[in-house]
């Protein structure tokens, strides 16, 4: 991902009963500490970004994994999936953490799941318990991911995160082979450690605001949780299971539906879903995203197969295409406040579109990395530009958390696809 890249992003809002503002152009204003001082985007993407690296670095080792826990290339290969997974579930839920318990409790429990998920993958002997590892560690990145989105504010800002993604889950391939050959895979798969650095720095600056860390009052929406995680789950299982998954998913998807009904106001709001400009949003991620990882995951088997790249020359291609689309998605970000939602949403999509037809047709090495450079640029992008969009569409402030984890769930959503896609396409799974 650029799993996660991974991950989601938007305007901050007070907890109901802070007092709330607009600027001239209608927008919410960065969220600052009552210095006037928001939280440096370059530390926000400390925090954030390293999941993406974490998420990725499996991609060029999965047969190292495999011969190293004695199992099939595929199976290991869901070490790709779970983690997408795991991020997508739990956006949402630690967003409503942050909505419930504040900031300070959500970067706490992000940094000890995180670290408990590294020590596990560490000394895991075994498939099974590896990959619930992967899992926590997962969830405590997207909580991470959660605290840089409702902090970062603006557009600009949250394109310097989301910049910071693409350009560690573009590393994060490379980094992770490199790691596997000079220490062990345990080492690759334990780098969204390096987000701790940043929990003390950003806690500080964060408490310093009270309205960026105060709870919103209100219950938990347990149900609510148990639900769309059901419904994520099966989702994520329809290329493996496509009849079981399909009727759990089906099931899951009516009950939140009653649910929703009953507690409109819930994990899952309906106010918000009756918003087209978050629907448009989160759709768009969800597509973009799907595109990209597929992409990611395809392209290094695509060069070998169809170009005869050697492994040397396919990691050293794809971290250059992915380096450059990464750094080229921020200028779109920092300029999309200028360009209209329209214009912006058909060039997403195109993008996208072409990067997949480009890998599914392409033979020349050269416009398969082009591929991989549209895709890293579009999802890039797209992270920082939709998330705004979808952030500002929440009717009020207290429903702007829901919004940040379920455009979160989207496009992270993506990053469980891709891998099942990919695996279909060209991992044998």
């Amino acid at each position: 991902m650029s799993s996660i890249r991974s991950a989601s992003a938007a305007a901050v809002a007070p907890a109901p009963g802070t007092p709330t503002g607009t600027t001239p152009t209608g927008t919410t204003p960065t969220r600052t500490t009552p210095a006037g001082r928001p939280v440096p985007a370059l530390l926000l993407a400390l925090l954030a970004a390293p999941l993406a690296a974490g998420a990725n670095a499996p991609v060029l080792i999965v047969p190292d994994i495999a011969r190293s826990l004695d199992v099939p290339v595929g199976a290991a290969a869901q070490l790709l999936t779970a983690f997408g997974w795991a991020v997508a579930v739990a956006g949402p839920l630690l967003a409503g953490l942050l909505r419930h318990r504040g900031t300070a409790v959500l970067l706490r429990l992000s940094a000890a799941l995180v670290l408990v998920g590294a020590l596990t993958v560490a000394v895991s002997p075994w498939l099974p318990l590896t990959l619930l590892g992967r899992c926590v560690q997962a969830a405590g990145g997207a909580g991470f991911v959660a605290a840089a989105v409702a902090l970062a504010g603006t557009a600009r800002r949250m394109g310097v995160v989301s910049a910071g993604f693409g350009v560690l889950g573009a590393a994060g391939p490379l980094l992770g082979r490199a790691l596997t050959e000079t220490a062990s895979w345990r080492l690759a798969l334990a780098l969204p450690v390096i987000s701790l650095l940043a929990v003390p720095a950003v806690a500080r600056r964060a408490a310093a605001s009270r309205a960026a860390s105060a709870p919103a009052p209100g219950r938990f929406d347990t149900r609510g949780a148990v639900l769309l995680t059901a419904l994520v789950t099966a989702l994520v299982l329809l290329a493996t299971a496509p009849l079981a998954a399909l009727g759990a998913a089906l099931a899951a998807a009516a009950l939140l539906v009653l649910h929703v009904r009953r507690r409109p106001d819930g994990f899952v709001p309906v106010a918000l879903l009756r918003r087209p400009a978050f629907l448009w949003s989160a759709l768009l991620a969800l597509a973009v995203s799907t595109s990209y990882f597929t992409v990611l995951l395809t392209v290094p088997r695509l060069l070998a197969d169809r170009a005869g790249w050697d492994p040397a020359a396919v990691g050293t291609g794809q971290l250059v295409a992915l380096l450059a689309g990464s750094a080229l998605s921020w200028p779109l970000a920092a300029a999309s406040a200028r360009l209209g939602r329209g214009v912006l949403r058909t060039v997403l999509a195109a993008l996208g579109a072409a990067s997949a037809l480009t890998a599914v047709l392409a033979d020349s090495g050269p416009l398969l990395l082009a591929a991989t450079a549209a895709g890293v640029f579009t999802a890039t992008a797209a992270n920082a530009v939709l998330s705004t969009h979808a952030v500002a569409a929440a009717p009020d402030a207290g429903r702007r958390p829901a919004a940040i984890g379920l455009f979160t769930l989207a496009y992270q959503l993506g990053g469980a696809f891709g891998p099942a896609v990919a695996g279909l396409l060209v991992l044998g799974t």
